[in-house]
């Protein structure tokens, strides 16, 4: 949702730093004699925590409560002081309506009268009206002494038009029927502000003459504010204006009662207002207040409270935290966390219609929560939003006796992937097992779209692994037929494919497609066509040609334009500009025209402005084609001027500027497809009207666009290649729709194709509250065009767009037969209002219900079924009239059109296999959430198993016990660093002092590892290993070594000896005893020290030894390797791999220091090297400089 509520607090502190610094839309010229001043702002908020009250672990509640309340009072005296001085009004601060008439209001009261005043209802349950909440939060103010005849009331709304301005002189607690006794001033969009004249003539001719200077300059500062910060409504009621006291010239204007709603939308632009007038510095509030030391902005974010009576829960605020981080859309809001019927449903308007279908069942009491995801969520997302509800809906300690209900439903998806999101759902379902089968949870699915196929086989396969009863249904069944499946036992009867169309959904590669003709029964009365084989293949015109794969490119001219109709948008000469790097929609764009045998593609250019002009690859058929990026649109209006239409993919933040570039090319553009979401209200009316200016047709915002099979369709609308092939959407029918929801388009492709010849064209016009072209504007052109038979409207609550269909049914401008239907009749049956999935899905009046809109259609002659599910039924009645008629003659059914699919598709749908050129077996980041050896990420940090435990993953694929992760982590301790003598380390300091990088320096030293430096651990491993596999004692060992001529690795040191030992070696021997299960290679070689020793005291297990015969006895003994395995490791060279990379981190260790103490080229002393030249045999000798300077003399 756009416009959401905010507290009567933060709407007054916006007023209070806002008024005078808003910028003023007049001129200079237009000032007003008297200056508006701003009353002192003095107000408080306080908040109680309730859920002390529900505490189970606190011995007393009620006592903690009392003593938080104490607490939170202190705390407010001590940030606001004039709470001590002043009379004060208080009254909660909840979006509850009309506080006064329900007594929810103290006037002229000390601080201790208000204190009493709220400690008798926080935390209390009250009835307001119908709705029933728990007041928590307070607002407390000076109060203003002033007559009832000082009480004005004062309202901005936004309409489609513009914004309007209310007022009347009689404000207050009575204020009675504002839009009836109002005086309205409306400013339009685009429009210049008014004069302070037109206003005082407009608005105050009932106030007396000595406010209305100071009236009009507050009006015109609280307008100036409404626009700058974004609000869609603000009321104020009452607004106060006494006389100016002796001494003073200007009269005194208070706003006692506020409502206010902020445009949520706009945040990224308005958001750092909203936080500076609300820091605790800009209103006086000390640090102790200032608890958030880190924001975003100079102050905190904007709070939106849920509405009275609905508690927003932690789970509500953790999802809305989710949908705030990502391009996908997450909702949820609980309606009755009791109930016994729980919904996950796919996409914003099918979400509506499914609470429509469980509420007309008469189960709206028992519906838990509404909520949907949509936008391709990523599987982490989607698991993340399932895990939520799942925990919510078995949450009760006591099982439901009747069990849950779970609905995963959906519409047909037009790109979201479903079973990527499905693994995640599958991933949540599989972690709630026991507490699924404990609550005896029936879970029915139901879905359609991008590998749908291998989404529900997973489902199904899961209701076999779970031992839950899972029902799974895929776009064949209907889209709420699941409904009556799972709340009544029965399906409805209504879910009838008119054409007994086999689903070939998935199965359309170009080597292998195999379509059935739609088909009649002959049982039934329905008009049916029979075609020859011979008149089909006379009639249905070329087939597809296989493209040589020889010839890989195809190049097309730029095509002549020619005119159309004022109702034809699209034709299948149509070409589009992509606004935005969409490479996956512009390839949708393309294979569909493939399809539907145009001659050039609907795509001429991209415009990318963050790159140069250049050109990129796409596919045509099994070809492949060149289309331009531009950087600029200039260039590609002046290389492309048969371009009428442009697909605009640019983010809800900028696509304002970049369609009003667009609209300044409206002698060649004419329509616009406006993709992105959340667009703020504003700037969507100033481009509406813009277009309507300049006639350009605008599709959106929030729009997936629109559709005209066989001719042309907008980025991702219609799906993927089996959904536009499956609803035939390649070839045109007689049916027209127009809809809000770009999910539900998919399903009226789906129903019209099943019930009728098929679709002629379909347009979603966004879900957003100010759809640029609206219902009527695309109604009219499809009434107009004599192709198109029968029109279809999908409606929903909120708005009024729908009216204007039924004044065009009503005065004969649509004359055509109108299917009709507006979803959200649910939202009567909820006593808090509820904000369905599109921003502009929630009624503000009776008149925008869905209900009222149904009923109005109804009287003005459209056919409006009694529920969406009774629409197919509708509309088959229908088109059978129009065809027994001779009004529809059905064609014959062309040729399917076969189309290559992408390899990647096709390998994802497991169509396709090809060898692989690499095998991984340790590591995994395919998915959403990155594996390794089969380990989630977030596990391995969950579960904190460390480096070792890391290492044990991706080195062994296992998961070692605790001691033997700790024993790793011990060797990268131990082998870190041994001083910068070391060759390996001087190789690294050299290197780090010639300037060169971290990688190259590190190399350098990792280079010197082998046999004579740190590489031994492998050969010493493998020598004590043989030795004591052949059962040689000690003594044998050392003798055969020393026969061989070898020295045997592992022991000796050039430093440290018997008398000297090595402490390395010593807390590896130690940590071994202690831990390992069995240290019998430990024990073997230090039986062979004790021989060596004796011979040279130096001769000692070294840490290289102690460090193999250690990882040999761990490997053998501790349960998680074979003999086998463990042989295999110590042969591949896992011992030296911890070697190398222990010493690494001292290898880094020393190019750092290097680069910090910003050290020279080195260069070794010519004095320590023995210079072996020819004549000189006599071995090193040392010459000062002096004697060879005197020498050369």
């Amino acid at each position: 949702m756009s416009a959401k509520a905010i507290r009567e607090y933060d709407g007054k502190l916006l007023l209070a730093y806002w008024l005078l610094r808003s910028p003023l839309l007049f001129k200079e010229s237009q000032d007003s004699a008297s200056k508006f001043l701003p009353p002192p702002s003095k107000v408080a908020s306080i908040t109680f925590n309730t859920s002390i009250l529900q505490d189970a672990t606190i011995s007393n509640p009620q006592v903690a409560f009392e003593n938080h309340v104490q607490q939170t009072f202190n705390v407010l005296e001590q940030a606001h002081p004039w709470l001590l001085t002043d009379n004060l009004v208080v009254k909660p601060d909840q979006l509850i309506k009309r506080r006064g008439k329900s007594g929810l209001l103290l006037l002229n009261s000390d601080w201790k009268q208000v204190k009493e005043w709220i400690t008798e209802r926080c935390g209390k349950e009250i009835q307001v009206d119908s709705v029933t909440g728990t007041l928590k939060t307070f607002l407390v103010e000076p109060f203003v002494p002033h007559p009832s005849n000082t009480e004005y009331y004062i309202n901005i709304n936004s309409v489609r038009d513009g914004d309007y301005i209310l007022f009347t002189h009689e404000g207050g607690i009575e204020v009675g029927d504002v839009d009836a006794k109002a005086l309205k001033l409306l400013i339009k969009v685009n429009k210049s502000y008014p004069t302070y004249q037109e206003i005082k003539d407009t608005l105050l001719i009932n106030v007396p003459e000595s406010k209305k200077d100071v009236l009009v300059d507050f009006i015109s500062h609280l307008y100036a504010i409404y626009v700058d910060l974004h609000f869609t409504y603000l009321e104020i009621n009452p607004l106060v204006v006494l006389d100016p006291v002796p001494g003073e010239d200007v009269p005194k204007i208070y706003y006692l009662d506020l409502a206010t709603k902020l445009d949520q939308t706009a945040e990224f632009e308005a958001g750092p207002k909203w936080a500076i007038a609300r820091a605790p510095k800009t209103i006086g509030i000390p640090d102790i207040y200032d608890l958030a030391k880190s924001q975003v902005d100079q102050g905190p974010p904007m709070e939106f409270p849920a509405p009275f009576g609905r508690e927003s829960t932690k789970e509500e605020a953790y999802i809305r935290e989710l949908d705030s981080k990502t391009g996908a859309s997450l909702k949820l809001t609980i309606l009755n966390k009791d109930g016994r019927i729980w919904t996950m449903v796919a996409g914003g308007g099918a979400s509506v219609v499914y609470s429509d279908a469980i509420a007309a069942l008469g189960f709206a009491n028992e519906l838990a929560n509404y909520g949907e995801y949509s936008g391709a969520p990523t599987e982490t997302q989607t698991y993340e939003y399932a895990k939520t509800i799942l925990d919510l809906m078995t949450r009760q300690p006591v099982p439901d006796p009747k069990g849950k209900i779970l609905i995963i439903g959906g519409g047909i998806a037009n790109f979201t992937n479903v079973a990527v999101t499905f693994k995640g759902l599958i991933r949540a379902l599989q972690e709630f097992k026991k507490a699924l089968i404990l609550h005896n949870v029936k879970i029915f699915v139901r879905r359609g779209g991008p590998n749908y196929q291998e989404g529900l086989r997973s489902m199904r396969q899961l209701g076999d692994d779970l031992g839950v009863e899972i029902n799974v249904f895929g776009p064949e069944t209907h889209i709420t037929e699941i409904v009556p499946l799972a709340l009544l036992g029965r399906g409805s009867g209504l879910d009838i494919d008119f054409n007994d169309k086999t689903d070939t959904s998935g199965n359309y590669l170009i080597e292998t497609t195999s379509y059935t003709t739609s088909k009649t029964s002959t049982e039934t009365n329905d008009i049916h066509l029979e075609v020859t084989a011979k008149s089909k293949e006379s009639q249905s015109g070329p087939t597809t040609p296989i493209a040589d794969p020889r010839e890989r490119m195809t190049y097309f001219e730029n095509p002549t334009t020619q005119d159309r109709p004022w109702y034809t948008a699209f034709t299948k000469e149509t070409r589009a500009f992509v606004y935005g790097m969409q490479s996956r929609a512009v390839q949708g764009m393309l294979d569909f025209d493939y399809m539907c045998k145009r001659e050039v593609p609907s795509v001429a250019a991209m415009i990318y402005p963050f790159g140069g002009n250049h050109l990129q690859k796409f596919y045509w058929g099994t070809k492949e084609t060149l289309l331009n990026v531009f950087n600029n649109l200039e260039d590609a209006i002046s290389q492309f001027p048969e371009v009428d239409t442009i697909v605009n993919f640019a983010s809800s933040r900028s696509v304002y500027e970049s369609t009003f570039e667009f609209m300044k090319y409206s002698n060649q553009i004419k329509t616009i497809a406006i993709i992105a979401e959340g667009v703020p209200e504003r700037y969507a009316r100033q481009i509406l009207h813009e277009a309507k200016e300049k006639n350009v047709l605008i599709i959106g915002p929030a729009t997936v666009g629109g559709i005209k099979p066989g001719c042309f369709k907008i980025g991702n609308t219609g799906g993927m290649m089996d959904n536009i092939i499956s609803s035939k959407l390649y070839r045109p029918g007689s049916v027209s729709y127009v809809s809000k929801s770009g999910g539900m388009s998919n399903e009226l492709n789906n129903i019209i194709s099943r019930t009728t010849n098929g679709v002629y064209e379909g347009i979603a016009i966004g879900g957003d509250r100010y759809p640029s072209s609206t219902f009527i504007d695309h109604l009219l052109r499809f009434e107009s065009d004599p192709n198109c038979k029968i029109l279809v409207l999908l409606g929903e609550v909120g708005g009024v767009e729908e009216y204007r269909v039924c004044e065009a049914l009503k005065d004969g401008r649509i004359k055509k037969p109108l299917i009709a239907w507006c979803i959200g009749t649910c939202a009567m049956m909820f006593s808090t209002e509820v904000q369905f999935g599109h921003a502009g899905a929630m009624a503000q009046s009776d008149l925008e219900t869905a209900n009222a809109k149904n009923i109005a259609l109804r009287n003005a002659g459209a056919i409006v079924p009694e529920t969406f599910e009774k629409l197919p039924l509708a509309l088959h009645d229908v088109y059978q009239k129009l065809a027994s008629e001779g009004i529809i003659v059905p064609a014959p059914e062309p040729e399917v059109p076969k189309v290559p699919i992408d390899y990647s598709w096709a390998q994802e749908l497991g169509l396709v296999r090809k060898p692989a050129s690499f095998m991984s077996t340790i590591c995994d980041d395919r998915g959403q959430e990155l594996l390794y050896a089969g380990m989630r990420i977030s596990d391995v940090f969950k579960e904190s198993i460390g480096i070792g435990g890391v290492l044990s993953l991706l080195w062994f694929k296992r998961r070692l016990p605790d001691y033997a992760c700790r024993f790793i982590e011990m060797i990268l301790m131990l082998t870190a660093d041994h001083g910068p003598a070391v060759s390996g380390a001087h190789n690294t300091i050299v290197t780090a002092r010639a300037g060169k990088d971290l990688i190259s320096s590190l190399c350098t030293g990792l280079l010197t590892i082998g046999d004579r430096f740190g590489g031994a651990l492998d050969g010493a491993a493998e020598m004590f290993t043989n030795a004591y596999d052949k059962s040689l004692t000690p003594r044998e060992f050392v003798n055969s070594m020393r026969r061989q001529n070898k020295l045997i690795l592992g022991i000796g040191h050039k430093v440290k000896s018997r008398n000297n030992p090595d402490f390395r070696v010593e807390i590896i021997k130690e940590f071994a005893r202690n831990n390992f299960p069995s240290t019998k290679l430990l024990d073997y070689a230090l039986a062979v020290e004790e021989i060596t020793t004796a011979k040279k005291d130096s001769l000692i297990l070294n840490l290289d030894g102690a460090i193999a015969v250690c990882f040999v006895d761990m490997l053998r003994e501790s349960g998680a390797f074979s003999r086998e395995e463990a042989e295999e490791y110590i042969k591949i060279g896992a011992l030296n791999g911890l070697f190398v990379l222990g010493r690494s981190i001292g290898f880094t260790g020393h190019y750092l220091d290097q680069r910090r103490l910003k050290q020279g080229l080195y260069r070794h002393p010519w004095d320590d090297i023995s210079y072996l030249v020819p004549g000189v045999e006599t071995g090193r000798t040392f010459v000062s400089q002096d004697k060879v300077t005197e020498k050369s003399v």
